[in-house]
């Protein structure tokens, strides 16, 4: 395969995680590449068992065939950077062994610190960004491919990538740690709805809105 198409291959595999988009049509107009151009590519990753493919018809849609909608798989999960393997899982448990629990939370405080401080930075940079914004921003800057949009009475966290999830499923203490960060980050109760580590296709966190406070007589 040639560099190029690798690329372009790797791309759509990337917008398909990040849920940017997930038709043909809506990669096509994305990527800026050809219908039959994608749909080459989409093929190629299914039948390497990166990405899965439904059936999905839209209520707003016309009558007809209705739209393969496209999802990556674990295989495809793979492609992109992880940042424990292995050795890690066998390193933490020796960390675990000699320091004790103490020893995972010193951990969990190095690996989030970077995200941390892009956080901040952010913050300082720009006064007018929210804080679930400058999060975002964070979080993606960090591997986890996150996004935000809001639902109900407060905002939705997704983040379509997890650069911990293999050892995460071993030691689901590190879900719980992010939690209490993005709860201190943004300064107000958050609930974790679903993560990767545990089997779910996105890590999905619900960030309730500001309470409105009404003047009691």
């Amino acid at each position: 395969m040639k560099t190029s198409e690798a690329s372009t291959r790797q791309r759509v595999l990337g917008a398909i995680m990040a849920q940017d988009a997930t038709t043909a049509t809506e990669l096509a107009g994305l990527l800026g590449l050809t219908s039959a151009a994608v749909r080459r590519h989409l093929e190629a990753l299914e039948d390497e068992g990166l990405i899965g493919a439904r059936q999905h018809r839209s209520r707003d849609a016309a009558r007809g065939r209705p739209a393969k909608v496209f999802a990556i798989s674990d295989k495809g999960r793979d492609q992109f950077h992880q940042a424990y393997g292995e050795l890690a899982a066998q390193a933490i448990a020796q960390l675990i062994a000699t320091a004790g629990p103490d020893g995972l939370d010193s951990l969990a405080k190095a690996h989030f610190g970077p995200i941390q401080d892009v956080f901040e930075a952010s913050r300082s940079s720009d006064a007018r960004q929210s804080r679930v914004e400058a999060l975002v921003a964070a979080l993606d800057a960090g591997g986890y491919a996150a996004d935000a949009h809001p639902l109900g009475n407060g905002d939705q966290l997704c983040q379509h990538h997890c650069p911990v999830a293999d050892v995460a499923r071993i030691y689901p203490e590190l879900c719980e740690l992010e939690t209490q960060m993005l709860a201190s980050l943004l300064e107000s109760h958050v609930q974790r709805l679903a993560t990767i580590a545990h089997g779910d296709g996105v890590c999905t966190t619900h960030i309730p809105g500001p309470v409105e406070r009404k003047n009691i007589q």
